[in-house]
């Protein structure tokens, strides 16, 4: 990574925030989660962590990062904040409509469920919106699909769990999948929405950091829904990751990637076949 600027300070701000403090923040989130922040990300990293530096009453970034390396659970909350969650229900909607029909051709005698791992869940609506297309593709509120939904912010997950959306969130939503799919918490007139237990039982939700040695998946997968995540790593990461991918995907199944991703420089793993829609090259699948 290049270095910010020459200068020392890169303002003058309520706590000290040196070039060389962000240089140590940079290298931590990169080697931890493989996220690359760019120079002209400084301002976004001191509004996400300046929060912190008030709770913990500290004056300066070079004292914070002293605290994270003997406090776990400063260390969870500054990985957090550097990363991103935006989301919604169904986003990129043809992704689901292209799953919906691969479900639907999943014979009912196969002898396992219809696998999918979400590599980044962040407060569920992926995942529930993975979980609504499995219903209705098998008309049946108890489908042939097990769901596994990672992330690596804990505090997304624990929303993800909760399973409950503001009316403000549940855009893309249609009213017919608002009502079959969800209750509403505070009575009729509620504006907020629970997810009924019947789509929570099909999503188990665990954290996952890609950049980790092993991952705590067991099988195969028939699909992978990793979107808009590789936009934060180096082609290096990319690659690396997309190497891994290829060990837990069964036979002709799919990497879903997000609408601003392409892995052509990574085309002798993974071939495109549709939008954003890719499956092992097959002369280098991994056996």
């Amino acid at each position: 990574m290049r270095p910010v600027s020459a200068s020392n300070k890169l303002h003058t701000r309520e706590f000290v925030f040196t070039i060389e403090d962000y240089e140590n923040i940079r290298r931590r989130i990169y080697d931890f989660a493989g996220i690359a922040l760019a120079s002209s990300k400084q301002d976004m990293v001191y509004g996400r962590l300046a929060k912190r530096l008030r709770e913990r009453r500290l004056s300066t970034f070079r004292e914070y990062l002293e605290l994270i390396d003997r406090a776990p659970g400063d260390w969870d909350i500054f990985v957090n904040a550097l990363t991103t969650n935006l989301t919604s229900f169904f986003r990129e909607a043809h992704h689901f409509e292209l799953l919906a029909r691969r479900l639907r051709q999943w014979l009912p005698s196969s002898s396992r469920p219809f696998r999918i791992w979400c590599c980044a869940a962040s407060t569920g609506e992926e995942p529930y919106s993975l979980a609504m297309t499995a219903c209705e593709a098998f008309a049946s509120l108890s489908p042939p699909v097990e769901i596994i939904a990672s992330d690596i912010n804990t505090q997304v997950l624990i929303d993800a769990r909760e399973g409950v959306y503001g009316s403000e969130r549940m855009n893309g939503v249609s009213e017919g999948r608002l009502h079959k799919f969800f209750q509403a918490v505070d009575g009729e007139h509620s504006s907020r929405w629970k997810v009924i237990p019947q789509l929570h039982q099909l999503v188990r939700f665990c954290r996952i950091n890609l950049l980790d040695s092993s991952w705590p998946l067991h099988g195969r997968f028939d699909a992978i829904f990793c979107r808009n995540v590789m936009i934060y790593f180096d082609r290096e990461t990319q690659r690396a990751i997309l190497q891994r991918f290829l060990g837990v995907l069964e036979e002709g199944g799919e990497l879903y990637a997000g609408h601003s991703e392409s892995f052509l420089h990574a085309s002798d793993l993974f071939t495109n076949v549709g939008k954003t829609v890719y499956r092992p090259t097959p002369t280098r699948r991994k056996k």
